[in-house]
């Protein structure tokens, strides 16, 4: 029986809503959880082992519009009709992460951006893994921030990956060390398609920063630099990396190819041709990563170690295998295409690309320069083709269309030559025809070792 009223109420039961239930309950405030969707039956589990009542398949607009706060997960558009009821009874929203700040007790590196994000969190983490300090990992990447508050006994630092829509319900929520790596045009359905808007989102990560915390940011960003300018002084300290020689940087790279840290005491440098992660994308990425580190305590001896055996996160340019002399490669995770024009940039070799998925709102300008002198194809994986076709038609030899991903690689096949790259960096969201986009990436992946499977039965 589901009582009146609960004090909260949690939209969406994936890992962040029911993290956030689940601290509600163990500070004995009253919570009931409402996902429109189905839940995943871990997380049901988890709901009924803790005795927390829910719902799915549906929102009980009543009984939610009586709570005293809600939690409203990430990927809950604002459009939704139970957002829309909730702002009008003005019933205030919070993050996951804005609640967890309330029990946090550690400090928090907080990581935002368009592009380059998640692999500056685990780059750090696994940096601070090595210096032995036993970080919390949180956000868009492992165990939920509220989760990882319940117990009294929490990590002294939390690395933490925040997206725009997280930052736009943080209201208190102080981030120590903010990390801004870039900002280019990503989830514009969701800002009115509006950059200025999406912008100033990611710089919320600032709002509650004072003269103890650090910021560190991409000083080549016209909009981040544009916004440090206006808003001198700013109370925290800012530690600029760019990717030229510059006096006042905390961060630079040398005529030499060298990577220098030079920022308060620190003397730091390391070839950038030995990097654990090549291209100039991932040089920014060691930038922030390592001012980070070295600002938080880490000798140069583990920061040098640490920047060697990073292994990166899955579908963030995976090597899945060569099949038939052709390299294979999963960039699932490039959402915008910002992301695959970084991704591009990295291509040595002739390449098929798989691109496409649910659109936000794309430009296909910024990558029609290097896909016309690169590609050897490309295979548009969507439902929805025809902007890509008109984005591309004529500027590339071959063009193909798919609906799943073994219709992809199965014309990507057709179109690669031996010595050639396959690469799926497909610029948009994946939610026309996977879950996610590590569905996606999983999908490519279990495609392309079974094909390569079959033909070692053959050989």
């Amino acid at each position: 029986m589901i009582e009146e009223k609960y004090k909260a109420v949690v939209l969406g039961a994936g890992e962040s809503g029911v993290g956030a239930a689940l601290l509600y309950q163990s500070r004995g405030i009253s919570v009931f959880v409402s996902d429109y969707g189905h839940i995943a039956p871990k997380y049901k589990a988890e709901l009924e082992e803790q005795g927390i009542p829910y719902e799915e398949g549906t929102h009980s607009t009543e009984l939610i519009l009586r709570a005293e706060e809600i939690v409203k997960s990430p990927g809950i558009p604002e459009k939704a009709p139970i957002m829309q009821a909730i702002r009008g009874a003005g019933i205030p929203v919070i993050s996951e992460i804005e609640l967890a700040g309330r029990y946090l007790k550690g400090k928090v590196i907080g990581i935002t951006g368009s592009n380059g994000k998640t692999t500056t969190t685990m780059w750090l983490h696994h940096i601070l893994s090595e210096a032995g300090m036993k970080p919390g990992l949180a956000g868009n990447v492992g165990f939920s921030l509220a989760r990882q508050v319940i117990p009294e006994d929490q990590p002294e630092y939390f690395v933490v990956e925040l997206s725009s829509f997280q930052l736009d319900d943080m209201y208190r929520f102080r981030v120590h060390i903010a990390l801004l790596m870039n900002i280019t045009p990503d989830h514009l359905d969701r800002y009115h398609y509006n950059f200025e808007e999406y912008a100033l989102a990611k710089m919320r990560i600032l709002q509650n920063q004072t003269a103890e915390d650090a910021f560190i940011y991409w000083g080549e960003d016209e909009f981040i630099s544009r916004y440090v300018m206006a808003h001198q002084p700013m109370p925290m300290q800012t530690l600029p990396f760019l990717t030229y020689p510059q006096v006042g940087s905390a961060a630079d790279k040398s005529d030499d190819n060298v990577m220098r840290l030079h920022f308060d005491d620190h003397q730091f440098e390391f070839p950038i041709d030995q990097l654990a992660l090549q291209g100039p994308h991932n040089l920014q990425n060691a930038m922030a990563a390592s001012i980070a580190a070295l600002r938080l305590g880490v000798s140069t001896d583990v920061l040098t170690r640490a920047l060697k055996d990073f292994v990166n996160v899955p579908h963030r340019l995976e090597k899945v295998g060569v099949l038939d002399g052709v390299r294979y490669i999963n960039d699932s995770k490039a959402t915008n295409v910002s992301s695959t024009y970084y991704a591009l940039r990295t291509m040595t070799t002739p390449y098929v690309l798989i691109l496409g998925g649910e659109d936000k709102g794309n430009d296909y300008m910024d990558i029609t320069d290097l896909i016309t002198s690169g590609a050897r194809g490309l295979v548009f994986l969507t439902t929805d083709v025809l902007k890509l076709y008109k984005s591309f038609h004529g500027k590339v030899p071959q063009i193909a269309s798919a609906l799943s991903m073994e219709e992809a690689i199965e014309h990507a096949r057709q179109m690669a030559q031996p010595g050639d790259t396959v690469l799926l960096s497909p610029a948009c969201a994946s939610f026309d025809l996977f879950q996610s986009y590590i569905h996606r990436g999983d999908c490519f992946r279990e495609v392309v070792q079974s094909l390569i499977q079959d033909e070692e039965k053959h050989v």
